[in-house]
């Protein structure tokens, strides 16, 4: 994989590979990882308090000389508290998901933080490229957690989103090995965002149950569900199970944010709790067959793609 386009020159990396920013996964650990085996890590935010980021972002710049960033989903409350905090320790590279970057550039952006926002449908990254972000992550429904309503899958996404503008479209959703790489660059992606095979990996903070049950998926493992309040793919297990059943009894918006609770994921992820725990994972997760390091990853996605180019030829 010799590949050099605008996010490699953007992020000065090896590889058009870039780690998600997941809730209870993506700690300073996997980050360091990513970026010293030649793409981008980045420190998932969603579950972290202020102070706690700083601690991560400290231990990754001790980890790691490469280039790093940070994810910030901007509906968190304190949202503005995380992004001073990431100017305060000079991060370079700011992801935002989960509301409108508007808010937040000029004060990223007059600090030198390239700033990349998810988007799941045209509109959002027109919007995007108009309030000066400098790439954006199209992300589609095959992809773990929390989704865009409209449930457009990543094949019909990123040719819609790089014909619509002209920053560069980093693909995600449901990616978990080179060959797909291989297609969503001939889709005109620039770089791919892959989260479930990194959650399952040895430099994850996420419980080993949690890691376990994604290598044990299979192809309809993952169910969608909480469309009221926020469409959220996991692992089927008994609480996924009773909330796509409460959902199809029509519970309301607000006893679905009541049944969800704000410690399902953490439950799930980081406590490995198999049976009430909210097991975010996309639909990778049938791909992804053995815990491995983040460099032995590298290695087998590298290989892939290499090995997919040279049909091609």
């Amino acid at each position: 994989m010799n590949i050099q386009n605008r996010i490699t020159s953007l992020f000065n990396i090896r590889y058009p590979i870039i780690q998600a920013g997941m809730v209870w996964v993506s700690g300073w650990k996997l980050a360091a990882a990513v970026s010293n085996a030649g793409g981008l890590g980045l420190i998932g935010a969603g579950s972290m308090k202020p102070e706690l980021l700083r601690e991560h972002i400290q231990k990754c710049k001790s980890a790691t000389q490469k280039p790093f960033g940070v994810n910030i989903p901007l509906l968190r409350r304190d949202a503005d508290e995380l992004i001073a905090l990431a100017i305060e320790e000079k991060i370079d590279i700011v992801f935002t998901s989960a509301g409108h970057p508007g808010r937040h550039i000029d004060k990223l952006k007059s600090n030198n933080i390239n700033v990349v926002h998810v988007v799941s449908n045209v509109k959002q990254a027109k919007k995007s490229e108009e309030v000066g972000c400098d790439a954006i992550v199209g992300e589609g429904v095959e992809a773990g957690g929390h989704n865009g309503g409209d449930e457009i899958t990543t094949l019909c996404l990123i040719p819609q989103l790089v014909d619509a503008v002209k920053i560069p479209v980093i693909a995600a959703g449901g990616i978990a090995d080179g060959r797909q790489i291989a297609a969503v660059f001939c889709l005109g992606a620039d770089a791919v965002q892959i989260g479930t095979l990194f959650a399952a990996t040895v430099e994850s903070s996420a419980h080993k149950n949690y890691k376990r049950k994604i290598v044990e998926a299979k192809d309809g493992d993952t169910v969608l569900s909480f469309r009221k309040v926020a469409l959220m793919r996991m692992l089927k297990n008994e609480f996924a199970i009773k909330a796509v059943q409460a959902e199809t009894n029509g519970l309301s918006k607000e006893e679905m944010v009541s049944f969800l609770d704000h410690k399902r994921e953490m439950k799930g992820i980081f406590e490995g709790n198999e049976i009430d725990g909210a097991m975010e994972a996309g639909q990778s997760s049938g791909l992804v067959k053995e815990i491995l390091t983040v460099q032995q990853v590298f290695d087998k996605l590298v290989k892939e793609y290499d090995e997919t180019k040279s049909k091609q030829r």
